[in-house]
């Protein structure tokens, strides 16, 4: 057994913001908060907040999952997201080869029976998506469900699964099969009506992936997928803030419009994260990097170079979120989408939580991250 006794100047649990609470932490969860300083083995100097959970990060320090889907590279991702606080993440495949989804999926698993630290599963962005909508996705490999791509969902050794899809190339009876298999359904990549995506909706889909962006838009006479993101208030969405893929009145009209809870931050990052990068390939393009502005040679945004920390910065002072607020959409409410109905041992810092934290200086950026008690 190992105990460590961390004293945070400053705490936000995921509910209240506290002064001199130290936390009991036993075998990476904590099992006791006191006020009794006189006995500590570390002290945080600064704000201690939970970790952030990112949901879509396609890669990071210089890495991207595609590439090369192996437990190495998902530990050079999962360090370069670490420095921003980040301290769970879905690796995410975009649209591939069945033989590139077998080898992410046995990475995973690899990577959960090693106990690499904070991987949680994996999130297939694609290959059932809308060719109108695309965006940076290759064409070539969009296709329907084969059987062997059901032998991969049905896997029970790669984590909590998340399946971004355009419900308009799914049947409503795959969706539901999906999720009973335990699948997180998230629309996106999808160029639906309203009817179509409130049916995939009835079917069980939960979610929709980077909102706004490639998903056919609200109108007056046609509602399209935002609009059923919107008004069904039992539907998460994630949301990109970087001030490139969503316009900030968007951002405030979603988080306005969708309970309290209902609206998470993801980055939907690349390599560039944590590098000084100025460009990469992808399929057979290449993406330039930009004043943080990721635009392939194709001409369309290629992902983020987003982190957590820049996110919540940019949600509490670029949107004027309350800071408690902020830090609940990149930590509580991910981890509540990603865990529903099931333990939400993540997201928050109480008795029995995973001692996943960050350290944050006043002007947001990250001093220290945590993950199970461990100071990386």
């Amino acid at each position: 057994m190992t105990q460590t006794r961390f004293h945070a100047q400053r705490l936000f649990d995921g509910h209240t913001f506290l002064e001199d609470q130290v936390l009991t932490i036993v075998d990476g969860k904590i099992t006791d908060i006191d006020q009794n300083t006189s006995h500590v083995d570390v002290f945080a100097q600064g704000l201690v907040v939970p970790g952030y959970i990112d949901l879509q990060v396609n890669g990071g320090g210089g890495a991207l999952f595609n590439d090369s889907p192996s437990v190495d590279n998902l530990k050079i991702i999962m360090a370069a997201h670490a420095q921003f606080g980040t301290t769970a993440m879905m690796p995410t495949l975009i649209t591939d080869k069945v033989a590139v989804m077998q080898q992410a999926a046995d990475a995973i698993a690899q990577a959960i029976a090693e106990d690499v630290p904070g991987i949680l599963g994996i999130h297939f962005e694609g290959p059932h998506l809308s060719i109108e909508k695309k965006g940076t996705h290759c064409a070539d490999y969009i296709r329907g469900i084969s059987a062997v791509e059901w032998q991969i969902l049905s896997r029970q050794d790669i984590g909590q699964v998340i399946v971004t899809l355009a419900p308009e190339t799914v049947s409503a009876e795959d969706i539901s099969r999906m999720v009973e298999l335990g699948i997180k359904v998230c629309l996106g990549h999808t160029n639906a009506d309203f009817e179509t995506a409130q049916q995939a909706i009835d079917a069980g889909a939960s979610g929709f992936t980077h909102l706004f962006n490639a998903m056919s838009p609200l109108q007056g006479r046609e509602p399209g997928v935002v609009g059923a993101a919107l008004l069904n208030n039992n539907t998460s969405c994630g949301l990109i803030v970087d001030g490139f893929h969503v316009d900030y009145a968007s951002c405030k009209l979603a988080i306005q419009a969708k309970p309290q809870g209902k609206v998470f931050l993801v980055t939907d990052a690349m390599p560039p994260v944590g590098t000084t990068q100025t460009q990469f390939a992808l399929y057979d393009r290449t993406v330039y990097v930009d004043n943080g502005k990721l635009t392939s040679t194709t001409g369309e945004l290629a992902g983020s170079s987003l982190d957590m920390a820049s996110a919540v910065k940019n949600t509490h002072q670029g949107l004027g979120i309350e800071l408690g607020e902020a830090i609940r959409m990149a930590s509580l409410y991910p981890a509540e989408y990603l865990y529903q109905n099931q333990e939400v041992i993540r997201g928050q810092l109480s008795q029995g939580m995973q001692a996943d934290m960050v350290v944050l200086n006043d002007d947001l950026s990250v001093k220290e991250t945590w993950i199970a008690g461990q100071k990386l």
